[in-house]
């Protein structure tokens, strides 16, 4: 048998929903699986050259992960990537790997998971369900832990909105990014997130740009994650006066999201904005993913 996965890209945050809200962008990876004598990967793309091509590919381990939790042996396979999300961008390409993976297992192991199970091991591999609840939902998805178990409900977006995502040359390290949190947050900075997350969702759900615009701000993880990354505060600032409606980081960064109607050289003054504090940049157009990872059988 073989198949192919496609798992969308995903940005967390969205400022204030900090490891709670996740969208899914339309920029897709693809994996086509087929039976090999040998676990391999051989990857195009994003990430060619740097990811593993053997066992020790994250694709092959969350495949593992399947059959360990089922107690079966996983007949190995080789899997043929097409990458199209940039690896450590703020953009979710290690939920995608993870998802594709479980998906590939689930499917070489006659389904013993469905795909909330799937999900909720996805969350144990990736640490937090906002970026894996998007991809495997598509659309806007608000996510919560409980239990061990995640919970996750997918919010229609009610407007055909742009997304423009520009990413410098910049190597920001997850476990950096984290580390540079506060152990402890004030009251204050606490209600002007929880209040704010609301409204975001509001904003997506009624297609109103113009409230996404005035509470898209952050004050637990964004003040302290731009200090890390040259040119990032300056690319919001730059989007902004280039008329887009709402800014912010994408995930722990270092990418900049901007929410806009038309894109209208969003894209290019924040590109500038990154060039000037010595950062080459890439500029991302896109749209929201309604759908999430999705899997064709091909006989």
């Amino acid at each position: 048998m073989k198949f192919t996965i496609k798992a969308p890209a995903t940005s967390a945050n969205l400022g204030p929903g900090f490891d709670t809200l996740g969208l899914a962008l339309d920029l897709w990876n693809e994996t086509t699986i087929t039976p090999a004598k040998e676990f391999s990967a051989q990857v195009s793309g994003e990430g060619a050259g740097r990811l593993a091509s053997g066992k020790n590919n994250l694709i092959v381990r969350a495949a593992q992960r399947v059959a360990e939790r089922v107690g079966k042996s996983l007949p190995p396979f080789h899997a043929e990537c097409v990458n199209r999300i940039p690896l450590s961008s703020g953009m979710g390409s290690s939920s995608a790997a993870i998802l594709t993976g479980l998906l590939a297992g689930n499917v070489l192991l006659e389904n013993p998971f469905s795909r909330e199970e799937v999900l909720n091991l996805a969350c144990e591999m990736e640490g937090h369900p906002d970026n894996v609840a998007p991809a495997m939902m598509g659309g806007l998805v608000v996510s919560a832990m409980e239990n061990g178990k995640v919970i996750a409900r997918q919010i229609s977006v009610g407007m055909n909105v742009h997304v423009t995502i520009v990413l410098p040359n910049f190597y920001l390290p997850t476990k950096q990014a984290r580390a540079a949190l506060p152990k402890k947050v004030s009251m204050r900075n606490a209600i002007h997130n929880i209040s704010r997350t609301a409204l975001v969702i509001e904003a997506f759900r009624n297609g109103d740009l113009d409230l996404l615009g005035k509470v898209m701000s952050d004050k637990l993880h964004q003040p302290y994650r731009l200090k890390l990354i040259s040119g990032a505060a300056s690319a919001m600032e730059a989007a902004k006066e280039a008329g887009a409606s709402a800014v912010a980081l994408s995930g722990a960064g270092p990418s900049v999201i901007a929410f806009s109607m038309g894109e209208a050289g969003i894209g290019e003054s924040m590109k500038r904005a990154y060039e000037a504090a010595g950062v080459e940049a890439r500029i991302f157009r896109l749209g929201v993913a309604s759908r999430g990872a999705e899997l064709e059988k091909r006989e």
